[in-house]
C-alpha cells in the first residue's frame, strides 16, 4: 500500500490533448503532448521567459500542485538540508597544487556558495586572489564556472561562466597582475588551453550546441579575427582541446560515443597543421600522453576490447608504429594514461574496484597501490608538473570520506594531505558497506554496492534507495556521499546496481547494453532489486528507484516492467521520450546517440528496439507507484519537454491515485541549481519524497 496518495481535495494538472502524428517506417506514432516542445526551444533554453506562454503556464501548474503534495515535508526538507550542510565544512579549502613558481588551491568561506581561486608564491609571499566566484555571480539566479587555464608564465588566466545553466560558456582573460579582464568576450566557448604566453586554443559550440570547431585567438586581438585551426562536420562528433603534461603538444581531441581521432600541434610551432595521430575508424578509441620521443597510448585497437596503452614514436605516430607496452586483458579496464618524466601511470579496472599502477620507464619496475576495503572509489587529482616524482589521487568509500593523498614514485611512501571533515560529526565504524553479487536474469552477476547503518535490522523490514545509471559505460563508483548519510540513519539501506551499460566489469559489460542489448540494463537492475529483497535488505514494494538522465530511462523502463516492486519512484531529469528524441536530428546530443541505441530514422530494426522500451511509449493503464519526476527549462541534454510529455501522459492512463510530481526549475539545467548549499535543497526534497513513501515522515 502507498504511503503517498495524490492530495485530496486538489485537482491534478491536465495538460491539454492536441494530436500530433507522423509515420515512421510505415508506423504511425500518436503524440497528443508533442505541442509542449517549444517551437523556440533553443531561444527559451538561453532565456528561459521567452518560452510559449501556454507551456510555461502549465509547467508552473505543475509546479504549485508538487508544492501541494509535498507541503507536509517542508519541515523535513529543512531538516534534512540543515542536516546535509552540517557536514559541510564552510571555510574549507583544498591541498595546494604546485605549478611552476607557485601553489594555486580552491577555498570556501563560511556562508559562500561559491569558491575563491588563489595561488601564493611557492618561496613564500601573501596568497593572491585569482577569481571570486562569489562576485562574478553576484546578480545571477544561475552561475556555474566552466573551463579554465592558466598560461604557462602563469600572468593570464582565461576562464568562462555560465550564468543560465544552459552550457552555454562566455570566455574572457584576466591579466594576473593587475587582476582586470580584457575588454572582450567571447560566447559560446567549450574548452580552453593556452598554447603559449600570447596563443589560446578553444572550441566553440554551434547552433545545435556542438562543439564543432577550434579557434586559435592571440591575446589583445579582436576575437573576430580568430583563426579557424580545425571544423568538424560530422554531427555526430564533439571537439575538445588540451595540453599535454609534457608541455610539447597542444591535443585536438575529436570524438564520439565509440569512435577518436586526435591531432596534436607542437607549442613551438603553434601556426602548424595539426598533426593526425590516427584517423577515425569503426570502433576505434584512444587518449594519449607524451614522454621524450614517444606518445603513449591508450587504445582499444587490435581487438583490445578492454583497452590496453601501446606507444608510437613522435616522429611517426600512426597505427601502423603502434607498439604494446601495457598488453590488454579480458575484463580488466585500463583506464587512461598519464606520464610524468620517468613514470607512466594508468587506472585500471576489474570486477568494479579500481587500482592505479606505476611503471618506471627507466627500469620497467611496476608496482600497484593497494587499497583494503570492500568496496571504494579513486580518482586522479591534479598533479600538473612534468618533472615530479609526487602523484596525488584521492580516494574514498561509502563510508570513508574522500581523502587526498600524495604519493612519492621514489620512496613509495603515501602520505596523508587532506580528509574531508564532517563538521557535524562521522564515525565510519557506525556503517557497514558491502559488495554483492546479485543473479541476472541470464546467469550474469550484477555488481551491488551496498551501504546501511550498523544499527539497521536486515530482516526485510527496511526500506531501500537503489540508484542505477547503465549507459555510455559509465561506472558508477563506490564513493563516500555525506548526504546519504541523512537516509541511510533513518533506517534505510542505500544500494548501487552496477549494471550492464556501465563498464564496472569491462568492456563487454557496456556492450551487451548497447543497441538491441539496452533491455539487459533494465532486467539486470530489477534482477538487483528482487535479490536485495530475497536477501532481506529490504522487500517488494519498499524499494524507491532513483535514476537520472539515462538512468531516469533506467527507471522510467522498470517502472513500465514491475512497478510493484517498488514503493516510489524519483526520476531526475529522466531521458524518458527516447523514441522522438533519437528520431529528431535537429535536437544537440541526437546525431552522437545512434551509435548507443540504433539510428531509428534509418533502421527499422533500431527503430523497433527502441519502441520496445521508451518509457513514454510504453506507458500503459495499469498501477504505477508514487513519482517524483524533475526538469530544467534550460536543460540542453534532457530536454524539458520529455519529463513533461511523459507525466502529462501517466496522469490519464495510469489507474491508481498515487502521487504523481513534476517539479521543473525555470532557471537552470540539467545540474540542477549552482552553489554548494542551494544544490542541498534538491536533495532535500528527493529525499522527503523518498521518507515519505515509505512512511518515514517522522
Amino acid at each position: 500500500m502507498s504511503h503517498f496518495k495524490a492530495p485530496s481535495g486538489e485537482t491534478p494538472p491536465l495538460a491539454e490533448k492536441r494530436p500530433h502524428q507522423k509515420t515512421v517506417h510505415g508506423v504511425i506514432l500518436s503524440d497528443d503532448y508533442h505541442w509542449l516542445r517549444a517551437d523556440n526551444w533553443q531561444e527559451a533554453m538561453r532565456e528561459p521567459e521567452k518560452l510559449p506562454e501556454d507551456i510555461k503556464s502549465y509547467l508552473k501548474s505543475e509546479n504549485a500542485y508538487y508544492e501541494k503534495a509535498m507541503a507536509d515535508t517542508v519541515e523535513l526538507q529543512k531538516q534534512l538540508v540543515a542536516e546535509m550542510r552540517g557536514r559541510i565544512k564552510e571555510d574549507d579549502s583544498s591541498v595546494p597544487t604546485k605549478h611552476g613558481d607557485y601553489a594555486y588551491n580552491v577555498r570556501y568561506e563560511e556562508g559562500n556558495e561559491h569558491p575563491f581561486y588563489v595561488r601564493t608564491p611557492r618561496d613564500g609571499g601573501p596568497e593572491t586572489m585569482l577569481l571570486d566566484a562569489n562576485k562574478e555571480a553576484e546578480g545571477h539566479e544561475y552561475f556555474e564556472l566552466g573551463d579554465s587555464s592558466v598560461s604557462p608564465n602563469h600572468r593570464f588566466l582565461a576562464w568562462s561562466r555560465d550564468t543560465r545553466g544552459s552550457e552555454y560558456f562566455a570566455m574572457t582573460i584576466r591579466d594576473l597582475e593587475t587582476g582586470k579582464d580584457v575588454d572582450y568576450v567571447i560566447p559560446d566557448v567549450g574548452s580552453v588551453t593556452w598554447g603559449d604566453n600570447e596563443t589560446l586554443f578553444y572550441t566553440r559550440v554551434d547552433e545545435h550546441h556542438r562543439p564543432s570547431s577550434v579557434y586559435r585567438h592571440k591575446m589583445g586581438s579582436d576575437p573576430k579575427n580568430d583563426v579557424l585551426v580545425l571544423k568538424e562536420t560530422d554531427p555526430r562528433f564533439y571537439m575538445g582541446t588540451g595540453r599535454l603534461r609534457s608541455g610539447k603538444f597542444v591535443v585536438i581531441a575529436i570524438s564520439m560515443n565509440d569512435q577518436t581521432e586526435m591531432r596534436v600541434i607542437p607549442t613551438d610551432n603553434l601556426e602548424a597543421e595539426p598533426i593526425m595521430i590516427e584517423p577515425r575508424a569503426e570502433g576505434l578509441e584512444y587518449n594519449l600522453d607524451h614522454q621524450g620521443d614517444f606518445f603513449y597510448i591508450n587504445t582499444n585497437a587490435d581487438g583490445a576490447a578492454d583497452f590496453k596503452i601501446v606507444r608510437a614514436p613522435v616522429s611517426s605516430p600512426g597505427q601502423e608504429n603502434w607498439e604494446d607496452v601495457i598488453p590488454a586483458k579480458e575484463g580488466r579496464m585500463v583506464l587512461g594514461v598519464e606520464t610524468f618524466e620517468d613514470w607512466l601511470i594508468w587506472m585500471e579496472r576489474e570486477n568494479a574496484l579500481p587500482s592505479i599502477k606505476i611503471r618506471s620507464t627507466k627500469t620497467g619496475e611496476t608496482r600497484a597501490i593497494d587499497f583494503e576495503e570492500e568496496a571504494y572509489s579513486l580518482g586522479m587529482a591534479a598533479s600538473p608538473e612534468f618533472d615530479s616524482n609526487s602523484l596525488r589521487f584521492t580516494y574514498s568509500s561509502p563510508t570513508t570520506p574522500s581523502q587526498t593523498f600524495d604519493y612519492d614514485l621514489i620512496s613509495e611512501k603515501r602520505e596523508l594531505r587532506k580528509e574531508t571533515e564532517i563538521p557535524s560529526g562521522h564515525d565510519p565504524a557506525d556503517y557497514v558497506v558491502r559488495r554483492l553479487m546479485a543473479p541476472s536474469h541470464d546467469g550474469e552477476e550484477v555488481p551491488l554496492t551496498i551501504l546501511h547503518h550498523k544499527n539497521t535490522t536486515i530482516d526485510g523490514s527496511a526500506p531501500c534507495l537503489l540508484y542505477g545509471y547503465g549507459s555510455y559505460g559509465m561506472s558508477m563508483p563506490a564513493s563516500f556521499s555525506s548526504n546519504r548519510l541523512s537516509l541511510v540513519d533513518r533506517g534505510f539501506v542505500y544500494a548501487i546496481a552496477h549494471i550492464r551499460g556501465g563498464e564496472e566489469k569491462g568492456r563487454a559489460w557496456y556492450e551487451a547494453a548497447k543497441l538491441g542489448g539496452k533491455p539487459n540494463s533494465f532486467k539486470d537492475f530489477l534482477a538487483a532489486g528482487e535479490f536485495l529483497a530475497e536477501t532481506k535488505y529490504t522487500s517488494r514494494g519498499q524499494i524507491v528507484c532513483q535514476g537520472g538522465s539515462a538512468g531516469g530511462l533506467l527507471v522510467g523502463a522498470v517502472l513500465n516492467m514491475a512497478p510493484d516492486l517498488f514503493a516510489g519512484c524519483i526520476a531526475d531529469v529522466p531521458f524518458v521520450d527516447v523514441l522522438n528524441t533519437i528520431l529528431d536530428d535537429t535536437l544537440p546530443l541526437t546525431p552522437g546517440e545512434w551509435s548507443q541505441w540504433g539510428n531509428p530514422i534509418e533502421s527499422k530494426e533500431a527503430f523497433d528496439w527502441i519502441a520496445g522500451y521508451s518509457p513514454y511509449d510504453k506507458v500503459e493503464a495499469k498501477a504505477y507507484p508514487p513519482m517524483l519526476v524533475t526538469a530544467g527549462v534550460s536543460d540542453p541534454r534532457v530536454t524539458y519537454w520529455e519529463p513533461a510529455k511523459w507525466v502529462a501522459k501517466l496522469r490519464v492512463t495510469k489507474t491508481d491515485d498515487n502521487a504523481l510530481l513534476l517539479r521543473t526549475n525555470m532557471a537552470s539545467g540539467h545540474f540542477g541549481k549552482s552553489g554548494r548549499f542551494a544544490a542541498l535543497e534538491d536533495a532535500g526534497r528527493s529525499y522527503a519524497f523518498a521518507l515519505k513513501v515509505v512512511g518515514k515522515l517522522s
